[in-house]
């Protein structure tokens, strides 16, 4: 069983958003990580998706967007983004699932053979240049809710599983400062990070480690659209 990651598909099956207004590189890009995809993954494997994954404004909207990657191998795991605005109750994503492969964390986690994966969204951190005061309570806001999703850790994993952290957002700035995610991380025994959201910044290593946990940028422009393994 080996583990993927990629972030940030921003797929727009029924939205007039087509992705190559941002730039070349972005042309067919859906058509580029399935192609990669289908080389990669098996049906025993693991993919994560870290937010961000269907333009939709509605339910119907994004789900006919994940009913585009069913044909493809792997266990499906996702969270949501800052622009999944289908992705509203979780019962009804959950309810409106393609098939069994398909996973929705929501400050909660799920196990996976010897993988215990937890994830919730998060928020810009105190330093990113574009955080304002306003953040500030849905920042701490979203440390709660990967309270929530360690907690429920706590109830499945066993000796000798591996903690994967799923978040959209970086948890933490081009410095790669101490922030409440990066805390509770740490004091989860988390052993790798996933993250996405960033796509113009060039400053952010793909990989990079701080005490001790690997951390993944996987936004999919930045991966030249393929899949990353991370175990």
């Amino acid at each position: 069983m080996k583990v993927f990651a990629v972030s940030d598909l921003h797929l727009s099956g029924l939205m007039n958003k087509p992705m190559d207004v941002f730039g070349p590189s972005w042309e067919g890009h859906f058509q580029k990580i399935k192609d990669d995809w289908e080389k990669k993954v098996s049906d025993e494997d693991i993919v994560l998706i870290g937010g961000d994954t269907s333009w939709g404004m509605y339910l119907e909207e994004g789900v006919f967007d994940l009913k585009s990657l069913a044909p493809l191998k792997g266990q499906k795991v996702f969270i949501r983004g800052n622009h999944d605005f289908w992705w509203n109750a979780i019962s009804h994503v959950r309810a409106s699932a393609p098939d069994d492969t398909f996973h929705f964390l929501q400050n909660d986690c799920i196990k996976l053979g010897k993988y215990v994966i937890a994830g919730s969204r998060g928020w810009t951190c105190p330093a990113s240049p574009d955080f304002t005061e306003h953040d500030m309570a849905l920042y701490l806001r979203e440390g709660e809710r990967f309270k929530l999703a360690f907690k429920e850790v706590q109830k499945v994993k066993k000796e000798g599983d591996t903690l994967i952290a799923l978040i959209h957002y970086p948890p933490f700035g081009a410095k790669l400062e101490d922030t409440v995610f990066t805390r509770l991380f740490e004091e989860n025994g988390v052993n790798t990070v996933v993250f996405g959201h960033l796509h113009g910044a060039g400053y952010f290593p793909l990989r990079c480690e701080k005490n001790g946990i690997t951390y993944y940028l996987t936004s999919c422009d930045k991966l030249h659209f393929t899949l990353t393994e991370i175990q």
